[in-house]
């Protein structure tokens, strides 16, 4: 305590700087002087003697060294919090990474076998998601394939036992760089883990492991007359679709990824596991840790094993086109359908530049206007009444040219179309990159939403597209651009701000089914506030102390608790 009191004795013993009370709503305080025997310093002395009991407390504890650092899973000054921060423009992640001890490396070997990569290319890879304009400074150190929940264990325990970072990769299909690895550390690859464990036909569930496609799952699930109704991009696993809570064109009528999961079994940060309930269809049993770890895009820790709640095939299917001459009008009628109280499965928009890039990749010639497609599924009557309802709404709508089809080759045509309008984008510009973005908003305000998106993206020297799910006020930009010229990627950057602000004032989100990874975390302050974010680091730092899963994404840097 020696060096407290010789501090204390010079406060009392000579003249020194005070720094006047601030009020909350003051300016700046001046630094005022103070001369030996003023009141002032006689406040601050008997402020300092205040201090002394706890200082003895603190010695008595034996506090022999004073260290008052943020632990730097709460909160990290350093960091350079421009990189996904709230005021970010920038698209390259920054870290720093550290030398991954050699027993660190044969531990994993000892368990693993040959499923572990250190090839530079194989690491390079996994560090760039496929459709993701972001980039990180660094990749992955190393790349694991773990065949079973065990291994997964193994490496999460070992992680955890020498700090370093994880990063969970199912089909790195996500677009907001999720999968980045910008501390470097181990990319645990789930593509070995794509077993159906169990499929239970009379519960109408399934139990999968987090590497199985959800094309993959619904093939093998067809024979049995059930399917598993979220239909994200292809590619897709399960286990990504968890984590991002994904959605896709039939949300509108079966859910998102947190209506359709029952159960999960994930490894924490530490090689703890958990599972989050039973095979029950409802529970009311305890906290709802399965909808805590659905969209926490893998910060909190590895699903290893998903039940999910399947559907049946419908007995009959109707898909049906109608043209607008403004996407105004086409975001009207969707509204006006969905308050009709019509059960649609699917309600998709796409503009008049999306429907170009749609011929100019397959050869169509489909009228180049704002276009909506739906899908009607039931019985044979019941399906055909509801696309006549529909196509009476279209008529009171400045709609036209309203068309349906039956045939199973041509509703499979016309939907492979709507899923591929990515691919059909880069065949207007194959050597672009996209900058794909979405929001969402409440119905009510969709049309005004895609109204006002679509003039300053329209006015943008940049190609851009707008697609929308448009039944649930969930809508998509894919804006192309040079990624060699930086007022392109600049203009994109606007561009992205723009149509998120504008959903942010009229109480919507910055994305209804992408997730937040390292894009768009600078916009959750502005959307949930920063009481919401301090919860959920400290969620995050009771679950992973030594901030090892996934870090750097969707809690924004400069948070602190």
């Amino acid at each position: 305590m020696g060096f407290l009191s010789a501090w204390l004795s010079r406060l009392a013993s000579r003249p020194f700087f005070y720094r006047a009370p601030r009020h909350p709503f003051s300016p700046s305080p001046a630094i005022t002087a103070l001369a030996p025997g003023s009141d002032a310093k006689e406040r601050l002395l008997s402020w300092t003697r205040s201090l002394i009991p706890l200082a003895v407390a603190a010695a008595s504890a034996g506090a022999l060294a004073l260290d008052l650092r943020p632990h730097p899973s709460l909160c990290d000054p350093a960091l350079d919090h421009r990189i996904g921060g709230k005021d970010s423009t920038e698209l390259v992640v920054q870290g720093s990474r550290k030398e991954l001890p050699k027993e660190f490396i044969e531990e994993l070997r000892s368990f693993l076998q040959g499923n572990i990569t250190l090839d530079y290319d194989e690491r390079f890879y996994h560090g760039k998601p496929q459709n993701s304009f972001h980039t990180a400074v660094n990749v992955p150190d190393v790349v694991v394939y773990p065949r079973s929940h065990d291994d997964v264990q193994k490496i999460v325990t070992s992680c955890n036992k020498y700090k370093v970072p994880i990063v969970p990769y199912g089909g790195a299909t996500s677009i907001e760089g999720h999968t980045l690895a910008p501390h470097g550390g181990v990319c645990i690859d789930m593509s070995l883990m794509k077993k159906v464990k169990s499929l239970h036909v009379e519960d109408m569930d399934v139990v999968v492991e987090p590497g199985i496609g959800w094309i993959e799952l619904n093939e093998y699930l067809k024979p049995y007359g059930l399917f598993f109704p979220l239909d994200p991009g292809p590619g897709a696993t399960i286990g990504g679709m968890c984590a991002t809570r994904c959605s896709g064109s039939l949300a509108v009528r079966y859910g998102t990824m947190r209506d359709n999961v029952i159960n999960l079994q994930v490894v924490l940060g530490n090689g703890d596991f958990i599972k989050t309930g039973s095979r029950a269809r409802k529970s009311a049993a305890g906290y709802d840790l399965a909808r805590l770890l659905i969209g926490s895009e893998g910060t909190l820790g590895v699903i290893t094993e998903v039940t999910l709640r399947l559907q049946k095939l419908p007995q009959h299917s109707v898909v049906a086109m109608c043209n607008f001459c403004t996407i105004k009008d086409a975001a009207d009628v969707a509204i006006a359908t969905m308050l009709s109280g019509i059960q649609v499965s699917r309600v998709e928009l796409l503009d008049e530049v999306q429907v170009k890039a749609i011929n100019v990749a397959n050869g169509k010639n489909l009228p180049e206007v704002p276009t909506l497609m739906f899908e009607f599924i039931g019985t044979e009557a019941y399906a055909r009444e509801q696309t006549l309802l529909v196509q009476k709404i279209v008529s009171e709508h400045n709609g036209s040219d309203f068309i349906f089809v039956e045939d199973a080759d041509a509703k499979r045509e016309l939907w492979e179309i709507r899923k591929e309008a990515l691919w059909a984008c880069f065949a207007m510009a194959p050597d672009f990159e996209a900058m794909i973005t979405d929001v969402c908003v409440p119905l009510s305000r969709l049309a005004e939403c895609i109204s006002k998106s679509k003039q300053e993206l329209d006015a943008s020297p940049l190609l851009c597209t707008v697609i929308a799910h448009a039944g649930d006020g969930n809508f998509h930009t894919i804006i192309l651009f040079d990624p060699n010229q930086k007022e392109q990627r600049l203009e994109a950057e606007r561009l992205n701000h723009f149509m998120v602000h504008t959903a942010l004032s009229m109480e919507g989100t910055c994305t209804g089914e992408h997730g937040v990874g390292t894009g768009k975390m600078k916009y959750l302050e502005e959307e949930l506030g920063i009481g919401a974010l301090r919860t959920m680091k400290r969620i995050k730092a009771a679950l992973d102390p030594n901030n090892i899963m996934n870090p750097g994404k969707l809690i924004p840097l400069h948070v602190c608790i």
